[in-house]
């Protein structure tokens, strides 16, 4: 408001002196600065304070002596004379002879209050009754400016000698509507300190929502701000109660504008931190209604006293201030480009880093989230701040990203030829300089990776995709429209990165080292898997298979949540052509010689000791990735077989080598950190290897690791084992007449850990044929027994297929005939062609079960793949060869069942034969006859087997090992019924 520019404001020296009646600091004001107070100051001399002590007669004294040379006081001792003794008369004027001002400066004090009285009710009252409908009352009492220090003595008068009639919010409110308003109430309130928060409070509850779209807005948002230049300790405080009402957003930034820090934030200003706060916080309403003050602020005609405009004009200040000193318009030729970043052209100094991305940031939230439309000056001066080029720490990566993002976001910036030709040398210069970077800030992730990211969204036109990258990396919701990034497009497809530019450049970034989920930010690893999904390495010749396996060898916990997604895509690359016209465009797998590599120090696979230099997080994601491997090419062998293609599946020498079971039971401990790696490898292996996921094997996995086995494992003084295994084979070899020896070396073997069991392995299963001799410790079998599922937790395959060859006949032994796990597989019932002492052995009947079980069920998941990997190749060789197919699917699943229930009923009567008690020929006619070559199963004597235990085997007692070995059949054949009920019926036809 102009209307109050020549006239005199309290300073906020002498309000702070008010308020804290500060008499030393009043005696030093001058003269017309004391003339605003004396109504204040003449009340407290003269009216009886509540406060009787000696400290303030004295402050009284000094304020009379102060008060006694000026002579406006008597005036003001007489209005505040009649103020308080009106004796019940009306203190209103009934009728005016002349003039409102005529009749002021000829009344006398009573009269004059009775004028000023009049004036300001008739005000209040026209005020309540406009429904918040803004009007300017012209009147001469409060216009004349002669008189305006009479009048507001009197106003002050009559608001504190009459309260309750002039309540101090109406007051100011009608003060608002009458010219020189903003003074009246800054004296009022001087006068009255104590009411400053209240009379603010209330003024920004009545106000407007938007303060600058009417007059009253205008006038509200002066009258405040004067309030506050007159009190600058509670302006942040009235500041907040703005946001709080969201009202008057003008006299926010009005505020922001006016406050002096007492220490300047050299890093971010008191405007953009505002501002930014407003736009950026969590506050939805907020948001929206300070961006409505900015879109309705642009709709007016440009005006030097628009807080908005003061507001852009600060803005473009700062930003003009922290540019590079000789940044111009023009664009600097080569000689240019190879200059030092710090010779000036455009190097941004380093404490000016975290300002300029602060700058950015605003900017972007005033054009995206308020609608700012920039004038050519600040979209030219914002350009020219986008393309510096700061210095390689963490704040100038930062900044590098969010300007890259802005001229996604807002690519309306760049308008001229000139300008395009600015902004694709930046864009060269950050392709440039990205590996330095990198190197110099300490950073993982870098503006490098953003880059090639953009440019192969825009090769396989995923605009949405960047339209999300840009807003995650500005840290805001910005509408753009896709249309907009046309331009950007044909830059970065056809100027800056084609397609083949992009894939060799992807190949040459350097892998993450130890990745994991602690690594924020775009990464190489989000490139490269776009562009396998866009199958632009398959499409440019360009081997990407050196590159996931290396980024795969370095890898730790928490496992990043990029890399199952990466794996699968890969997957889908060696298997799927990238188009029908061109079979052979497929990714190479990695190879077997790689994968051993992986797991080198696991020496002899699930037998070794584990030593590796790979994390056990690359170690699983291999094993995920055969897997895989694997169930892809058995789900895509009926499009494989039509492209007349068969990829090369991994041998089963090469799972042999893998510790499978070890590396699931680490990854069981893991499951925080490897999130779905742990679930996804369960699901494979329940598929694909299901004698692995056996559930008595987690049950007697939870003997294994429970608590009293940690507490056994306490008595060993030292990790390592005090016994070799030449001394366990030794003992072994003289079972019968040491047999308390070896039992103290296994004994001492059940305190170990499975992992330091595995050197013993061979060993102890090479030599159970021995066991099987008469006169053996009961105890000792029962610890081997023990001994040997603790290492079916860790190395279960290869433990089987040594078991098995160490319990085959005699005959056989001495053939040297050997199992492989391929044979035992196709075929589970050699593991029942085994020495016939076996059957009447109990705790090497319950391993020989245990293996049993465990190979029939892989027998079945090896058929179904067989099934599955001959079936299409089969019949489009059957097709090609005599037009018709030989034999129908159907058929070959029909007889696949039949060769597996076969298995089963074999097996389950072989075992019932077990339990008989055959003695001599009986069994010739039996099936047991046809896997043994031995007719009789002769019965064991073991060590203290005579006497009624004796007698009791002879006649199959309750405690005889016949009995013993039925009840394990039992149990075994109960499962088997429950899991599948045809194989009761089967064997009960049969």
């Amino acid at each position: 408001m102009s209307d109050s520019a020549g006239l005199q404001f309290v300073s906020p020296y002498a309000f702070e002196a008010m308020q804290k009646v500060d008499v030393a600091r009043l005696a030093a004001l001058s003269d017309p600065e004391l003339r605003l107070l004396l109504p204040c100051l003449v009340r407290m001399a003269l009216c009886a304070p509540a406060d009787q002590s000696n400290a303030w007669a004295q402050d009284k004294k000094l304020i009379l002596r102060l008060l006694s040379g000026v002579e406006a006081v008597n005036s003001i001792v007489a209005l505040l004379h009649k103020a308080g003794g009106t004796n019940g008369e009306s203190i209103l004027v009934s009728q005016l002879q002349h003039g409102l001002t005529l009749e002021f400066e000829h009344s006398d004090p009573l009269r004059r209050l009775r004028l000023a009285l009049s004036e300001l009710l008739a005000i209040m009252n026209k005020v309540s009754d406009s429904n918040g409908e803004f009007f300017l009352k012209s009147s001469e009492l409060f216009e004349s400016p002669v008189y305006l220090e009479e009048v507001a003595d009197v106003l002050c008068i009559l608001q504190a000698e009459l309260p309750s009639l002039l309540p101090i919010i109406d007051v100011a409110e009608a003060l608002l509507h009458v010219r020189n308003g903003e003074w009246f109430l800054c004296l009022l309130v001087a006068n009255v300190p104590d009411s400053f928060n209240e009379v603010c409070r209330g003024l920004i509850k009545n106000g407007e929502r938007q303060d600058e779209e009417s007059m009253g807005g205008r006038r509200r948002t002066e009258a405040l701000r004067q309030l506050c230049q007159m009190n600058p300790s509670q302006a942040l405080n009235i500041r907040a109660m703005v946001i709080e009402e969201c009202h008057l957003p003008g006299l926010g930034v009005a505020l922001t504008l006016d406050y002096k820090p007492d220490a300047a934030d050299e890093a971010v200003s008191p405007l953009v931190s505002y501002v930014s706060g407003l736009l950026l916080g969590t506050n939805g309403k907020v948001r929206t209604w300070f961006s409505m003050f900015i879109r309705n602020g642009q709709q007016r005609k440009r005006e030097s006293s628009s807080v908005l405009w003061q507001m852009r004009r600060q803005l473009l200040l700062e930003l003009v201030a922290i540019l590079p000193r000789s940044r111009s318009t023009h664009v600097p030729n080569d000689s240019d480009m190879d200059t030092d970043s710090s010779s000036g052209y455009s190097g941004l100094r380093e404490e000016h880093v975290v300002k300029a991305s602060a700058l950015l940031r605003l900017y972007c939230a005033l054009m995206g989230i308020a609608g700012l439309r920039p004038t050519d000056e600040e979209a030219e001066q914002l350009l020219q701040l986008m393309t510096s080029r700061p210095p390689a720490t963490p704040a100038g990566v930062r900044f590098v990203s969010l300007s890259f993002c802005k001229l996604l976001a807002f690519p309306n910036l760049v308008s001229t030829p000139e300008q395009e030709q600015l902004m694709v040398m930046w864009l060269s210069w950050m392709i440039k300089e990205e590996e330095y970077f990198e190197s110099a800030a300490g950073v993982s992730a870098s503006f490098g990776e953003m880059l090639l990211l953009v440019a192969m969204y825009f090769h396989s036109n995923q605009l949405s995709a960047i339209i999300e990258l840009v807003c995650s990396t500005l840290g805001m919701k910005i509408a753009i429209k896709p249309s907009s990034l046309s331009k950007m497009k044909t830059i970065f497809t056809q100027e800056i990165f084609t397609e083949q530019v992009v894939t060799a450049h992807a190949v040459r970034v350097a892998v993450t080292n130890n990745l994991s989920a602690n690594i924020t930010g775009f990464l190489p690893i989000h490139c490269i898997y776009q562009l396998l999904r866009s199958r632009a390495f398959t499409k440019h010749k360009v081997s990407i298979k050196d590159w996931i396996y290396r980024q795969l060898c370095e890898t730790t916990t928490p496992l990043h949540t990029q890399l199952l997604p990466l794996i699968d895509v890969y997957i889908n690359s060696i298997l799927t052509p990238a188009s029908k016209t061109n079979p052979e465009a497929t990714n190479q797998p990695i190879t077997e010689q790689e994968i051993l590599n992986i797991f080198q120090g696991l020496a002899g696979g699930e037998g070794g000791v584990v030593r590796s230099r790979y994390t056990i997080t690359t170690q699983l994601l291999i094993l995920f990735y055969i897997l895989s491997y694997e169930e892809a090419l058995l789900a895509n062998t009926k499009s494989l077989a039509l492209m007349q293609k068969k990829p090369k599946s991994y041998s089963p020498a090469l799972m042999d080598q893998i510790p499978i079971k070890h590396l699931i039971r680490q990854a069981q401990g893991l499951q925080q950190e490897l999130g779905v790696l742990h679930s996804a490898l369960l699901r494979l292996l329940a598929t694909n290897y299901p004698h692995l996921c056996m559930i008595e094997d987690w049950i007697s996995e939870e003997e294994v690791t429970g608590t009293l086995p940690l507490l056994r494992k306490m008595l060993l003084t030292s990790s390592s084992c005090k016994y070799s295994k030449a001394q366990l084979q030794d003992a072994f070899q003289n079972v019968l007449c040491g047999g308390p020896m070896l039992l103290r070396i296994l004994e001492h073997l059940t305190l170990l850990s499975a992992g330091d069991l595995i050197p013993y392995a061979e060993a102890l299963t090479g030599s159970m044929g021995l066991l099987l001799e008469d006169g053996v410790s009961r105890r000792i079998l029962q610890t081997v027994n023990k001994l040997w599922m603790v290492l079916n937790t860790v190395m279960p395959r290869r433990l089987w297929v040594m078991t098995v060859n160490a319990l085959q006949p005699t005959l056989k032994l001495l053939r040297q005939q050997r199992y492989t796990q391929n044979d035992l597989m196709v075929d589970p019932l050699i593991v029942l062609r085994c020495d016939p002492r076996v059957f009447r052995c109990p705790p090497l009947m319950d391993i020989t079960l245990h293996m049993l079980n465990g190979y029939l069920l892989a027998s079945k998941a090896y058929l179904n793949a067989h099934l599955k990997e001959t079936a299409e190749f089969d019949r489009q060789a059957n097709l090609g060869l005599s037009g018709q197919p030989d034999t129908p699917e159907v058929t070959r699943e029909e007889l696949k069942n039949a060769l597996l229930a076969a298995q089963d009923s074999a097996a389950v009567q072989i075992l019932l034969e077990v339990c008989l008690q055959l003695r001599g020929g009986g069994a010739d006619d039996s099936l047991l006859s046809n896997v043994q070559p031995v007719p009789e199963i002769p019965m064991r004597r073991q060590v203290g087997g005579t006497g009624a235990h004796g007698e009791c085997e002879e006649e199959g007692g309750l405690l005889s090992d016949l009995r013993e070995v039925q009840c394990l059949i039992c149990c075994l054949l109960h499962q088997m019924f429950i899991a599948d009920p045809n194989i009761a019926k089967l064997v009960h036809f049969q």
